[in-house]
C-alpha cells in the first residue's frame, strides 16, 4: 500500500532495538483518512473469506478494526488488557508486549466470541506474533475460527510471520519493514 509506505517514510521514527514509532498517524494521533484507506485495503485483500466479525486487541488495533467493521457492516470486538469486574463468561490468554516488554493477561467475553464466529483479526503491528498467538488461543477456547489476520505494519526481521505461516494462518500485511538496522527504515517494495 503505497500511501502507507510513504507515510511511514515521512512520519515514522526509528529507535534502537527494532522499534518503529508511528504514533503521529496510527497509534496515538490517528489520521482517519489514512485509516479509511487502510480498511479498504484490508477488505480488498480479504474479500474472498467468509467472516461475521472483526476482532482486535486494545488499544492500537481498535481504529483500523472499527473502520473495517464499519465498511463491511460487521460487529467489532476488542480483546481487553484488563479484566473488567463486570465481564461474564471470560476467556483469557497471556500475551507478551514487545514494545512494553511485559506480559498481559488479555480477556474477552465468550458472549462476544463463540463457536459460531469466523473472524478477521486486525492489528497495527506484526512483530513476534505474540498478540496474534493470544487471539488464536482465545479463538480456540471459544471454538471460533480465525479466517485471516491483517496487520498494518509487519516487521519481517522478527518471527511473527514465520510462526503464523507454520500454522497455516492467512496473513496480509500492508507495509513490510525488512530492516530497522542503524535506525534506517527499509520498506519492502
Amino acid at each position: 500500500m503505497e500511501l502507507l509506505k510513504q507515510r511511514i517514510m515521512q512520519d515514522g521514527r526509528c529507535y534502537p532495538g527494532g522499534i518503529l514509532k508511528v504514533d503521529s498517524f496510527i497509534n496515538h494521533q490517528m489520521d482517519p483518512m489514512l485509516m479509511y484507506k487502510i480498511a479498504e485495503e484490508f477488505i480488498r485483500r480479504f474479500k474472498d473469506i467468509n467472516i461475521n466479525k472483526i476482532i482486535t486487541i486494545e488499544a492500537s488495533g481498535i481504529a483500523p478494526a472499527i473502520m473495517v467493521g464499519y465498511i463491511m457492516q460487521l460487529p467489532v470486538v476488542f480483546v481487553k488488557k484488563k479484566q473488567p469486574k463486570t465481564m461474564e463468561n471470560m476467556l483469557s490468554a497471556v500475551v507478551h508486549s514487545f514494545t512494553k516488554d511485559r506480559d498481559y493477561t488479555v480477556c474477552i467475553s465468550n458472549n462476544f466470541l463463540t463457536s459460531d464466529d469466523r473472524v478477521l483479526f486486525v492489528d497495527d503491528f506484526l512483530a513476534n506474533g505474540n498478540a496474534a498467538m493470544g487471539i488464536l488461543d482465545l479463538a480456540k477456547q471459544a471454538g471460533a475460527t480465525v479466517a485471516g489476520m491483517g496487520f498494518i505494519i509487519e516487521k519481517a526481521f522478527q518471527n511473527g510471520r514465520k510462526i503464523l505461516d507454520e500454522m497455516n494462518i492467512r496473513v496480509e500485511s500492508l507495509a513490510i519493514i525488512d530492516s530497522l538496522d542503524n535506525c534506517k527504515i527499509e520498506i519492502r517494495k
